[in-house]
């Protein structure tokens, strides 16, 4: 599955990562659990690429829990964010991201941010995927039993950075979440 995503996205001229539960699990550096699909974040900025890159690819916008069709020259502003492409074979979705410049901002709350380059991981295969610190903080919105297995398998592998960074945005936006007293 990681493998077709890479194949996919290989020659797309921008910034893409692997986001989600497949993020932690790139992470980690092996499978932690069952996944039901890979979710793919990309640049908002970039959305027009994004279509250019899939052009025989039918795509959807999600608003408010339901698909619409997402039509060629219109640009989606927030609060979407999730769109879905489809091929008649294949089904990805992908995952808008805000940035300015050379930072990523977080979608719910802009004073939470982080440059770029810091954000981005790489598997050992060179797959690049979100660190782990922001898919948990994407994650602690609306916490299923997926979100706390992912966070306790991943927590031992965090490194104080990373650990002070997702407890200060954990603080700024949900000041009572319960992973602030385990990290």
């Amino acid at each position: 599955m990681l493998s077709r995503v890479r194949e996919l996205m290989h020659e797309y001229p921008r910034a893409w990562w692997v986001a989600g539960g497949w993020a932690i699990d790139l992470h980690l550096g092996h499978p932690s659990r069952a996944h039901q699909d890979i979710d793919i974040a990309v640049l908002r900025r970039d959305q027009d690429v994004l279509r250019r890159h899939l052009p025989d690819w039918r795509f959807t916008k999600v608003v408010s829990s339901v698909r619409f069709a997402w039509h060629e020259r219109e640009y989606l502003e927030l609060p979407t964010h999730e769109i879905y492409a489809e091929n008649g074979v294949e089904r990805l979705e992908f995952l808008f991201n805000e940035a300015e410049d050379d930072r990523w901002l977080f979608r719910r709350n802009a004073a939470v941010s982080m440059s770029l380059g810091r954000m981005t991981r790489h598997s050992r295969t060179g797959i690049p995927y979100l660190c782990p610190e922001v898919v948990l903080l994407y994650k602690a919105k609306s916490l299923r039993a997926d979100d706390r297995a992912d966070f306790r398998n991943v927590l031992p592998r965090l490194g104080p950075d990373a650990k002070a960074w997702l407890a200060q945005a954990l603080e700024c936006c949900h000041p009572q979440h319960e992973w602030l007293g385990d990290i």
